[in-house]
């Protein structure tokens, strides 16, 4: 499954790194897992993992390089799976699962759950269920040093048009083709970028395409600028590099079909050749009209489906206007081409920001109005479900703190979402950004999270419709004139039933990484806690003007909840704050500290500690309310996580100055 990136440092290393790798499978990383806890030796689970480790140099060769083996039940139940590159040969494939597994065991001695990276196959077994699930957690980017200093522009586009292409074609290449594609594209200032993308053929295409549609996003954020980089997960891959590092296979098409040699025919068989070519002019007759009949009634068949396919494409759509215009809006419905005018034909320079699901435009009407136009990805599997989502929920939404919903548009395969314009667009924008983050002061941010919270609480509990968003992040939160918040982007929301449950669960994992809480990575299970553990997040950020994603403490490896912890328990948290905010003199130890308290409780391991929208409220109003002692949050600390992480990349990593990026699962 696994593909390798060599940072470009030089030509002759770059060979030379690539002579390695055809040599031998060259390990890149392994992550170490507590989410189902330790085994101890001579245990049942301990014994059927030995066996499981053993059975690997003797596993059957497949073509698609995909294996999973199950041992054991109860208590000593081993679930392992293994993926090869597509283009690994299949004695390649099984030498490296072997080596994988033997590595992994002695890097992760005790642990029940692990996984391991290496150039050509990837390897991982728990004691839970693995199979026909899609796992993006836990996820590992790897950078070269070099960044690219060209046209900007040229890059990102040139880049993600070459993945998106791939992740197109690999979700419909299908399980007998590995889910494997390769791909090349011209760039700017060099000659060729190539791509590569693969999934493990035991999840389904929707899926697929999900998972790399998330590794995609994450480049920006992980790999910006840098010539080589690449995003691993569980379930699948994204890579990219100005040069080949795959074998130069054709992965599309079909396998050949192996013959078999002649044989001198008998004498029964030459009298029966002689007897077919005395005959050979009636039967080549019937076999002509026979065929011909064949392939007349074929092109009948074919024109008769594609009409009944047209037919039923109109009836959907027109269904689905009717579902949108069954809820009294049909004077909320814009006319296509009045939108395509206002935003100057979707040009990029109206381009605000590109979501997993589509881009954001703005649009000025006739009348001067200014407007956020959401378009749909043409491309985007699951876009018809939140395009719908999302209207049918926020068009019955009205809140302070939640972004206006004009209107919406459908015309063929367009669907268009139409939004109230905010000048200051995104919080991310102002947090991650060192020039811009002078805007905030603290009353600023202060004003913020309160006006978060009370559009949560509104959705969680004052609405007439109860939901949990489950997207909530900076990049979701927008601003107006006055910095006042407003949540957006409700296309992965939940209407919750209003009865006495308190949880649902869920086969398909949404969201993005750094912001969704361990229940539901894990285990699929969604609450209103889902969003509260996503505000403790965003409150940290707010703070410390750093992404939990991307954050990394110059003396030691942690994420930002590790980081905000071990300083919270040293009683120096203060050492969070943003360095801006600290030199404004409207800077409040007091009221920091008190959040950083609040987002602390968010952040909880266990859902039934974590506080009520309602509470937490209470507790931003309330300055002389006590707060109580947050207990350690849900977070694995990347030092407990990585074992031997100086060595985890190999030669290779010391050789080319690889830098990674780890994102465990966000306990």
């Amino acid at each position: 499954m696994l593909s390798l990136i060599l940072p470009l440092i030089s030509l002759l290393t770059v060979i030379q790194c690539l002579n390695v790798v055809k040599s031998q499978p060259v390990r890149l990383n392994q992550i170490c897992s507590n989410v189902t806890g330790n085994f101890t030796v001579n245990s049942p689970y301990a014994v059927n993992l030995d066996r499981l480790i053993s059975s690997l140099s003797s596993l059957r060769q497949k073509d698609n390089g995909f294996s999973k083996i199950l041992l054991g039940d109860s208590d000593g139940k081993v679930n392992s799976i293994s993926q090869c590159r597509g283009d690994v040969k299949p004695e390649e494939c099984i030498n490296c699962i072997a080596m994988a597994g033997k590595r992994i065991v002695t890097l992760c001695p005790v642990h029940k759950e692990a996984v391991i990276w290496y150039d050509k196959c990837t390897f991982r077994y728990s004691n839970r269920t693995l199979f026909n699930r899609l796992e993006i957690f836990p996820q590992t980017s790897i950078t070269g040093t070099r960044n690219f200093t060209g046209d900007r522009d040229g890059w990102e586009k040139s880049l993600r048009g070459l993945l998106e292409g791939l992740k197109g074609r690999a979700s419909v290449i299908g399980r007998r083709k590995k889910n494997f594609v390769v791909g090349e594209t011209s760039g700017p200032s060099f000659q060729t970028l190539y791509g590569l993308v693969q999934c493990t053929p035991d999840i389904s295409e929707e899926d697929c395409s999900y998972c790399l549609s998330q590794g995609i996003a994450k480049i920006p954020s992980c790999c910006d600028m840098k010539m080589g980089s690449y995003v691993l997960s569980p379930s699948c891959v994204v890579a990219y590099a100005p040069w080949r590092f795959y074998d130069p296979v054709d992965i599309d098409e079909p396998s050949s079909v192996p013959t078999t040699p002649s044989q001198p025919p008998t004498n029964e068989t030459r009298s029966v050749a002689q007897g077919d070519k005395n005959r050979g002019v009636p039967k080549a007759l019937i076999f002509s009209a026979v065929s011909v009949a064949v392939v007349v009634l074929f092109i009948i068949l074919l024109v008769v489906f594609l009409r009944s396919r047209n037919k039923k494409n109109k009836r959907k759509t027109n269904n689905d206007e009717r579902k949108l215009e069954d809820i009294g809006t049909d004077s909320m419905r814009f006319d296509f081409t009045m939108l395509k005018d206002a935003t100057s034909q979707f040009s990029l320079q109206n381009k605000l920001g590109e979501g997993g699901f589509g881009a954001v435009y703005k649009g000025v009407l006739s009348d001067g109005q200014e407007i956020a136009v959401k378009r749909l990805s043409k491309n985007a599997q699951q876009g018809e479900t939140e395009f719908k989502n999302e209207f049918l929920l926020v068009a019955k939404l009205q809140h302070r703190n939640l972004v206006k919903l004009l209107g919406y548009s459908i015309q063929g395969t367009e669907r268009l979402l139409v939004y109230e314009f905010l000048s200051h667009t995104s919080l991310n924008k102002f947090i991650f950004d060192p020039i811009q983050g002078k805007e905030l002061d603290w009353e600023t941010r202060y004003k913020i999270i309160g006006g978060v919270a009370r559009g949560l609480l509104y959705l969680h509990q004052d609405s007439r419709l109860r939901i949990i968003h489950r997207d909530l992040k900076a990049s979701n939160i927008l601003l107006d004139e006055e910095m006042t918040p407003k949540i957006a982007d409700f296309g992965m929301a939940r209407l919750f039933d209003i009865d006495h449950t308190t949880q649902r669960y869920t086969n398909r994992i949404v969201g993005t990484f750094g912001y969704m809480a361990p229940e539901y990575v894990m285990h699929g299970q969604f609450s209103f806690k889902t969003d509260v553990y996503s505000f403790g997040v965003l409150i940290l950020e707010i703070i410390s003007g750093k992404k939990n994603s991307c954050f990394s403490n110059e003396d030691s490896m942690e994420d930002l909840l590790s980081f905000a912890w071990r300083n919270w328990k040293e009683g120096v948290a203060l050492n969070l704050v943003d360095k801006i905010l600290m030199t404004m003199s409207s800077y409040s130890s007091n009221m920091i500290l008190r959040c950083i308290n609040i987002g602390l409780l968010c952040v909880q391991e266990k859902v039934a500690e974590r506080p009520s929208m309602a509470s937490v409220l209470l507790m931003l109003d309330g300055h002389t309310l006590a707060l109580s002692e947050p207990s350690k949050p849900a977070f694995f600390t990347h030092s407990n996580m990585v074992s031997d992480t100086s060595s985890s990349l190999g030669h290779i990593a010391k050789t080319s100055n690889y830098n990674s990026n780890t994102e465990l699962y966000p306990r």
